[in-house]
């Protein structure tokens, strides 16, 4: 769907791999063998992106670090765009709707490190998730976007007792507890 409107394969990956999770960094080597495509290829997109302020960079090194620019205008704009892209945006939909008491989802594996794929893995934590409409709101996901969800749930005191690293994973949301209507937040 895409890639009618960007016709540079390369450019749709760089936008996966620094706007669906703001934490990724790269080197543009790394992106050689991550993307399988030429350094030139890369690097001249790399070098738009950055002259337009999208990616930011510094060295490490002798080596140059590229990460996206979190604070530039567009990026939120951009990180909805590819959520759509790429289906997480009605995942999450689907599944937050009456599943239970969910604190917290986060979208690991592939995904997660900005790499195209068919799965999408995510990590729900909260207590008392009602499974058996949480497992129908995945099928009506998967229908909907044509990619596979594999998830694990957490209760609050597992994901904190087992100390989970929440840095290699990208938060989807994060509920306020407050006596009313949870508020989403979004995590870029």
């Amino acid at each position: 769907m895409i890639e009618t409107l960007i016709s540079s394969k390369t450019r749709i990956k760089l936008l996966l791999k620094f706007f669906l999770n703001s934490k990724n960094t790269a080197y543009l080597r790394n992106l050689e063998d991550e993307f399988d495509a030429s350094t030139n290829a890369i690097r001249l997109e790399l070098n738009k992106f950055e002259k337009a302020g999208f990616l930011l960079s510094g060295n490490e090194g002798n080596k140059k670090l590229f990460s996206a620019n979190t604070k530039h205008p567009l990026f939120p704009d951009i990180n909805k765009i590819v959520l759509k892209m790429t289906g997480i945006e009605y995942v999450v939909d689907y599944i937050v709707q009456h599943i239970g008491d969910l604190e917290k989802a986060y979208l690991v594996g592939k995904l997660a490190k900005g790499q195209n794929t068919d799965i999408i893995d995510v990590v729900l934590v909260g207590n008392k998730i009602n499974q058996t409409f949480l497992l129908e709101q995945i099928k009506k996901a998967e229908k909907k976007i044509g990619k596979k969800v594999r998830y694990v749930i957490f209760s609050v005191d597992e994901f904190s007792v087992n100390k989970i690293k929440e840095q290699d994973m990208h938060p989807l949301l994060l509920w306020s507890k407050s006596p009313s209507q949870p508020s989403q937040k979004g995590g870029a």
